[in-house]
């Protein structure tokens, strides 16, 4: 039995919660948000990690409606925050995925429950469409939140971006390139998906020397989940690398990670990853949640989070056990 069984199997079921997965790490039930949240005792996580649904009308099952009025939707989105801010412990961290439309609301909100602001990480997804009157969208927004000073914040390193084209650094480093640490400057607070940094690299373009920043605000290596190799349902998935990213900045192995919209597993598959222990809930189909976390108990390791997809990495990945980071990840934790 995991040591993460925070809610007893009287109070899941009196609230319509069904365990569907246990692991070592955790435990993933199938039910409402709401319902899961409220049972979970008060200071008992590390990290909660929110990607609500956008309310953009998507089809995510019968059981979830993504089509409310906006009052309707900031109302339940409010609850939820509430009870997230109230089961994490002091000096936990809140991270919630959604549109800079919802993000800018729902950053009032906890600004006046007294929450601590640390970043607005703006995830660049661009190529998209203009759609009326407005500007070509081009990035999602991650807030980063804590209950307090945080009491775990691990910097975490990316090897700098270099050109696909000519292989030189993208940026100048103000001139300074010479004088930069070691091990590089810290995440930036945008994380750019393009197509063209998201490719193989040939082995041609494979150095044997690498050159790392620290994560900036910024983040480039974020890719949309699109193809049907990597998906795991029709609705919208994250990249296991960016839970990777926050779980390893926001916590220590052995602490608690709590997602209340389990979607396709990614928070629960990267904590399983770094050894932390997770609790979660999908209201929706949990199969491809399921699924991702048999493949990993089973050894499969999905390769394509790891930067650039170099030959090196996936190579050396292939050696790693299921537990273990993936090779960038691994090698840019130096704390």
């Amino acid at each position: 039995m995991p040591p993460v069984r925070l809610i007893s199997p009287l109070a899941a079921a009196d609230r319509g919660l069904h365990e569907v997965y246990q692991s070592e790490y955790g435990i993933l039930y199938q039910g409402d948000c709401l319902k899961f949240l409220s049972v979970l005792p008060d200071s008992c996580a590390d990290i909660v990690f929110a990607d609500p649904p956008f309310n953009l009308g998507k089809d995510y099952g019968k059981s979830v409606s993504d089509r409310m009025k906006t009052e309707d939707y900031l109302t339940w989105s409010k609850q939820w925050l509430n009870e997230s801010i109230r089961v994490l412990k002091e000096g936990g961290s809140l991270f919630i995925f959604n549109l800079p439309k919802w993000c800018i609301e729902y950053g009032a909100y906890l600004n006046q429950q007294g929450m601590v602001f640390r970043h607005w990480i703006a995830c660049r997804m661009p190529k998209a469409f203009p759609r009326g009157k407005k500007m070509s969208p081009a990035h999602y927004g991650l807030l980063y939140y804590t209950k307090g000073e945080p009491a775990v914040f691990n910097k975490v390193y990316t090897p700098i971006q270099l050109c696909r084209h000519c292989g030189g650094e993208i940026r100048d480093y103000g001139g300074h390139r010479k004088k930069l640490n070691p091990k590089g400057i810290n995440l930036m607070d945008v994380w750019d998906t393009p197509e063209d940094v998201w490719e193989n690299a040939s082995a041609d373009d494979i150095s044997d020397e690498v050159f790392w920043t620290q994560l900036e605000e910024m983040w480039t290596d974020i890719p949309p989940v699109r193809h049907k190799q990597h998906k795991k349902r029709g609705a919208n998935e994250l990249a296991p690398i960016m839970l990777e990213r926050i779980i390893a900045m926001a916590s220590n192995p052995g602490q608690i990670v709590i997602d209340p919209f389990g979607g396709s597993g990614t928070t629960f598959y990267a904590a399983e990853k770094l050894h932390r222990y997770w609790l979660g809930t999908e209201i929706g189909d949990i199969q491809p949640a399921v699924r991702r976390l048999t493949d990993l108990a089973n050894g499969q390791v999905e390769e394509w989070e790891s930067a650039r997809g170099k030959k090196k990495v996936k190579s050396k990945q292939k050696e790693l056990k299921g537990s273990e980071l993936s090779e960038w990840t691994q090698l840019s934790l130096k704390f």
